[in-house]
């Protein structure tokens, strides 16, 4: 269609701009010809780097050139709030950065070609020595920067226990929930000063963009800090997401309608609908996450897992006013951009969007922008009930420190969420 052919032609001749929330300012996005960018530990399905100090983590991207481009990369640490740290770099890493990435390897058999590429950290060449936040920044051969992601490392100190509530406010009772947990120091140690030496950062689902901040611990009874907001605390409960599987991307599967080979494949999700409004119902997902996998060849999802073309489509008779519909999912890094931008189509009274999108089976929702704001649950709605993970993050500036250490980190599910 029309509005389909213009997203393609964008993607294909021009780089974005994307549009960030404030905690995503640091984290430049990729460009259009760089795809799939998966950060995480191995053997772990969940993609969000959060490692101890001693363990390893790898980073992989595609690049749709698949000229076997040279890229490097450089690190870089931050403070608690994502502010830029004054530390020299020999304080938090031994070793270099500015490295060349050498594993990398062409795609096989597939019809859109690629270079794949893989980073391990820590390595030889480059090691770290403090916990904490920090940022990996991609650089292609003209020193320019490719895309930047952000990584914890964190090492053992304080224990979190957490758990998921139902909000005190009737309002809200039917759409939120709230995190309430406590903090526990190292064995035989205590916190100086924790009102203002010691930060957590809560999320939803691993999503910065959502991040609660600036919590302050409300009792402290010496061998316990107490956090028991109920409004500071809280989160939209949002909805289940949407899912897709295109492992086996020449046949249709669950929620595909149908699949055309032209040049490329081009999938046909099955149309989706407001889901505001309506009841709640429970769906198995990923919380937002993809997962790359291919049943052809050796089945191995990093060079043999094909591209396609993938078609959304949300039912609605009316263009609205005021607010733009985008595709959202930890498969963009959760950003508002052209590319994943949905176009509204009268003659059918639906809104359409097509996205490049490597095989596996992934996670979206539909999200709206006004010129004001964005609205997550606009589309899909909010509900108390609604399963999501929640991970706290607890930073400690020791005395005469110079940097905020990730000393530790709890979770919780809302999955038996509590009165």
């Amino acid at each position: 269609m029309f509005q389909n052919l213009r997203v393609k032609q964008f993607f294909l001749l021009c780089s974005f701009t994307t549009l960030l929330f404030a905690q995503n300012t640091l984290e430049h996005p990729e460009p259009a010809y760089i795809k799939t960018v998966i950060f995480s530990k191995p053997g772990e399905t969940l993609q969000f780097p959060l490692v101890r100090l001693d363990e390893f983590f790898q980073l992989q991207f595609d690049d749709l050139n698949a000229d076997e481009r040279n890229y490097y990369y450089k690190i870089k640490y931050f403070n608690h709030d994502w502010t830029p740290s004054n530390l020299f770099q020999n304080e938090y890493m031994r070793g270099f950065d500015n490295l060349r990435i050498e594993n990398y390897q062409t795609s096989f058999n597939t019809l859109q070609p690629y270079t794949h590429y893989q980073l391990q950290l820590p390595n030889e060449q480059t090691q770290f020595l403090l916990s904490g936040n920090y940022m990996i920044e991609v650089y292609n051969e003209a020193d320019e920067i490719v895309f930047s992601r952000k990584f914890l490392i964190y090492k053992n100190g304080s224990s979190v226990t957490a758990g998921v509530f139902r909000t005190r406010a009737l309002e809200y009772y039917q759409t939120h929930q709230s995190i309430q947990f406590s903090i526990n120091p190292p064995e035989g140690e205590f916190f100086r000063d924790p009102a203002n030496q010691l930060h957590v950062t809560l999320l939803q689902n691993e999503q910065w963009t959502t991040a609660l901040n600036g919590l302050k611990p409300q009792y402290n009874n010496g061998a316990r800090l107490e956090y028991r907001y109920d409004a500071e605390s809280r989160f939209e409960g949002g909805n289940e997401f949407l899912f897709f599987d295109t492992k086996n991307i020449q046949i249709t599967t669950a929620n595909v309608s149908y699949v055309e080979l032209n040049r490329l494949y081009e999938t046909y999700l099955t149309p989706d609908f407001f889901r505001r409004g309506y009841p709640y119902s429970f769906i198995q997902d990923l919380n937002g996450d993809f997962r790359i996998r291919t049943l052809q060849g050796s089945e191995n999802g990093a060079v043999e897992a094909d591209y396609s073309w993938v078609h959304f489509s949300l039912s609605t008779p009316m263009l609205l006013k005021d607010q733009e519909i985008y595709v959202y999912g930890k498969f963009n890094n959760y950003q508002l951009n052209e590319v994943n931008k949905m176009y509204f189509n009268p003659s059918l009274e639906i809104y359409e969007g097509v996205i490049f999108l490597k095989q596996g089976i992934y996670n979206y929702k539909f999200v709206a922008k006004t010129p004001s704001s964005v609205l997550l649950n606009a589309v899909s709605g909010t509900h108390a009930l609604t399963e999501n993970r929640y991970l706290i993050l607890v930073y400690y500036r020791c005395f005469g420190d110079q940097h905020d250490s990730l000393i530790g980190f709890g979770k919780t599910s809302s999955f038996e969420i509590m009165d």
